[in-house]
């Protein structure tokens, strides 16, 4: 027998993410097998993530990114001469049949058909783009981001147009995204968002609410809670218009960025079973329905390690995690996925935003019954130049103190205290775990006790009853019900006189004259305390509550919510 008749066959259908990472690591993992990439589109091995930077303009070549780090561009020679794979671009797998071991292939430019032999199967067939069936989506200068081509194609008409103002439809993590891109290009962005708040798979309402606030204020024109009925256009098939239930917003572009949807019609004609998210099952091996066909990345399901839950969560980290342990067991290895966190982290108009974990909102979904706190501050030592904020929440379960998730919003750093949450809840970390760990200080980095376990000592304090809270949002839901009630602010004179409260029921005592001036709060009546950021209204809530003030809690938050 000649070497190679027994070479195992290992069939890869995507080459983006998940499938190039599965080829490769088969490779690692086996010098000999015959590995074939088949991928529908023209291009392989990218990073889409990066497309939102090329539009910017900070990756100066689409070319950028489908290299390596070293420069090699990851093209089909590439694999062919690096990594000895086989990569077929331009070609559409058209059906698979389980019983012969066969992948029916089409080349979709010449039409021809041809049946492919498999040992092993890989499914990275990815996602599609969600385009809503409303008028007008088809006119010329209505784009989708999930490609390289769109990316080209919406550069070159920003470029090749002078286009001043277009609007995002979906306010999700492209939209956003997109909406980075061009603030960085100068074209004045309007953002339409369906749900009331945007991110909303992402954050908790009053953490977007905070980061809207931080978009308007660079000039984004942000709608929530609409709807889009239709795009206008004129006579030459170009969108001018965007028609909404709550009014029309003038364009000169339309990016729609509502989100995608696992590709699965391949699978589910071979018989896979699809999971009840919509996406491709597989179990802890990434493994299909049937044991010799893998799959991973955008097109299936995960397992959230927290809730227990099935989760579609299409991330790029995540298509590559995917990629190599498949590689692995391809060739014969026996390594498993853990489930996910949903660790996610964006840039969009100078703000940095990451969650890991579940929101509250979701927790709460999932049965548990939270306690949260919001906790503003800076990325390094206060008295180290160069600090900037970050908004920080984080989410426990009440009674076990158990750590279920983290969001986190701002100018400074904030991606490694979502590192910091992330490990903690891939270990099943408690809030009293988080508040002892010992993570690096020095003042061009951290204050001397994290921002991340700061936050976590305010829930510990919450569970031991000496920090009652109330967030911004129900202090507002009371002023509008015409509640009576004090709310007590403990800022300094400067700082009221920068951004006062216009309230009547406010009163302005500083922190360190309050225990001289608390003759003059009501001892039996509810008070609420507030301050720029938190722990001064905290202290004032335990100074007032030691002196007899039995119905008092301070503004979670403080200012930073309460604007």
């Amino acid at each position: 027998m000649e070497k190679g008749d027994d070479r195992i066959k290992i069939v890869v259908i995507g080459g983006v993410a998940c499938g190039p990472k599965a080829a490769a690591k088969a490779r690692r993992c086996d010098a000999d097998a015959e590995i074939t990439i088949v991928e529908k589109g023209d291009f392989i091995s990218y990073a889409g993530c990066g497309m939102p930077y090329y539009i910017a303009g900070a990756v100066k070549k689409i070319e950028g990114l489908m290299m390596t780090p070293s420069g090699a561009v990851r093209d089909v020679e590439f694999f062919k001469d690096v990594k000895g794979i086989t990569v077929r671009t331009n070609t559409f797998a058209q059906s698979i049949d389980r019983k012969k071991r066969e992948v029916v292939l089409v080349d979709m430019k010449s039409g021809q058909m041809e049946a492919m032999s498999y040992d092993k199967l890989v499914l990275a067939t990815g996602s599609s783009a969600v385009v809503p069936p409303i008028e007008g989506v088809g006119m010329k200068n209505v784009f989708t981001l999930h490609n390289l081509n769109d990316a080209a194609a919406i550069f070159n008409y920003i470029v090749g147009s002078n286009a001043g103002r277009v609007v995002i439809v979906g306010g999700g993590l492209i939209g956003l995204e997109a909406a980075d891109a061009m603030g960085a290009q100068g074209v004045d962005t309007t953002i339409i968002e369906m749900m009331p708040h945007l991110l909303p798979q992402i954050l908790d309402l009053e953490m977007s609410d905070y980061l809207a606030a931080a978009m308007r204020k660079e000039g984004v024109n942000v709608l929530t809670s609409a709807k889009v009925l239709k795009i206008e256009g004129d006579s030459d098939g170009t969108a001018r218009k965007v028609i909404t239930d709550k009014g029309e917003v003038e364009t000169d572009f339309v990016i729609l960025a509502i989100g995608v949807r696992p590709n699965t019609e391949l699978a589910a004609a071979a018989g896979l079973q699809i999971g009840e998210t919509g996406a491709i099952y597989v179990n802890e091996y990434l493994q299909t329905s049937d044991p010799d066909i893998f799959a991973g990345g955008d097109c299936v399901e995960c397992t959230h390690s927290i809730s227990g839950r099935k989760a579609y969560i299409p991330l790029g980290s995540i298509a590559n995690r995917h990629g190599r342990i498949i590689g692995t067991n391809v060739t014969g290895g026996r390594e498993t996925f853990p489930g996910v966190i949903g660790t996610t982290v964006l840039k969009t108009m100078g703000m940095n935003v990451g969650r890991t974990g579940l929101s509250e909102a979701q927790a709460r979904n999932a049965g548990y019954s939270t306690v949260a706190c919001i906790s503003p501050s800076v990325d390094r030592a206060h008295f180290f130049p160069g600090g900037r904020g970050i908004l920080i929440k984080l989410v426990a379960e009440e009674g076990s103190g158990k750590l279920l998730g983290a969001q986190i919003i701002g100018q400074g750093d904030m991606s490694k205290r979502i590192d910091v949450v992330a490990a903690a809840l891939a270990f099943g970390a408690s809030v009293e775990d988080m508040a002892k760990l010992d993570l690096g200080y020095a003042p061009p980095y951290s204050t001397a006790m994290d921002c991340i376990a700061h936050s976590a000592n305010i829930i510990r304090n919450k569970f031991d009853n000496t920090a009652n809270s109330i967030t911004a949002a129900e202090v507002r839901d009371k002023i509008s019900r015409g509640e009576r009630f004090t709310i007590l602010d403990v800022r300094s004179p400067v700082e009221v006189e920068k951004n006062r409260v216009n309230d009547g029921r406010v009163k302005n005592i500083p922190l360190d004259k309050l225990r001289q001036m608390m003759n003059e709060l009501p001892k039996d009546g509810e008070i609420v305390t507030l301050c720029q950021a938190g722990l001064r209204a905290y202290e004032a809530q335990v100074m007032l509550r030691g002196a007899g003030f039995s119905d008092v809690r301070f503004i979670d938050g403080g200012m930073a919510l309460w604007e």
